[in-house]
């Protein structure tokens, strides 16, 4: 069973067509990233996996139910940006608000309460944040940050991962290094997981797969594949060039919004 399954999926959003013919697969264990310029309705494809976003038209399988039927096994990390410097909570206790936070009250003492320690505990050395987790969050850097908000998506054990644009407010080393951590997630617990992002080239070596949603539509493969003249050619309707420098970066160019969108 697919960890993810769309079929011919269209979106609509104030009564327009956000994408239409959209058919993507994402295996479980499997690390995809989501791509395509701003406007191309790459949050729209989490919320519809979510299933905050109704479908218009096709189908879609979550973890083998429909969307929202399996919200229970997935993890999510919306868009953010840093937490403000002032912010004294503890990152220990914002992975332990995984686990509890939709419950109104301090957690009770008890077998119950020491079980979801050892969890927590567990979550926040299996993103390599034990040495700064009890310092409060808003003096931590933003890859701190990052990998204790990843843990407090894990800390459910999801079979899923939704990560939207986690590395926007990363400089390059961090970026590389979240990226690095999902991928050896992805291989040690078999999580599958979606990440939104706006650039390939600092995940591109880490990557099993791309969705790139573009023209209203969506093209789905290998990352050599999907970035690639021809594929991007086909799915934006006007010439597209994908360029390999030097140092190993891809360069996209000739689609009039892909200003700022990898790297020039």
């Amino acid at each position: 069973m697919s960890a993810v399954e769309l079929r011919d999926a269209e979106a609509r959003v104030g009564g327009r067509t956000v994408w239409r013919d959209v058919s993507v697969t994402v295996e479980r264990g499997a690390f995809v990233a989501v791509l395509g310029p701003n406007g191309a309705g790459k949050s729209t494809l989490v919320r519809a996996v979510l299933g905050l976003q109704p479908l218009a038209a096709g189908r879609a399988s979550i973890l083998g139910r429909p969307p929202g039927g399996a919200n229970g096994r997935i993890g999510y990390l919306p868009q953010r940006r840093s937490f403000d410097p002032s912010t004294r909570i503890r990152g220990v206790d914002v992975v332990r608000l995984g686990l509890d936070g939709a419950r109104f009250g301090v957690p009770l003492p008890g077998r119950r309460s020491r079980a979801a320690a050892a969890r927590v505990a567990e979550t926040i050395d299996l993103v390599g944040a034990g040495h700064y987790a009890a310092r409060p969050i808003g003096e931590l850097s933003g890859g701190e940050q990052q990998r204790l908000l990843i843990a407090q998506a894990l800390v459910r054990e999801p079979q899923l991962l939704l990560l939207d644009e986690p590395l926007d407010s990363l400089d390059l080393p961090n970026q590389i290094g979240v990226a690095a951590l999902i991928r050896r997630i992805c291989r040690e617990r078999d999580v599958a997981v979606m990440l939104v992002a706006h650039d390939v080239n600092p995940i591109i070596s880490y990557l099993d797969g791309v969705i790139y949603l573009a023209g209203g539509t969506a093209v789905e493969g290998r990352p050599e594949d999907v970035i690639s003249t021809e594929a991007l050619t086909a799915l934006y309707g006007v010439p597209v060039e994908v360029l390999h420098a030097s140092d190993g970066r891809l360069v996209v160019v000739g689609a009039p919004d892909l200003h700022g969108h990898h790297a020039h």
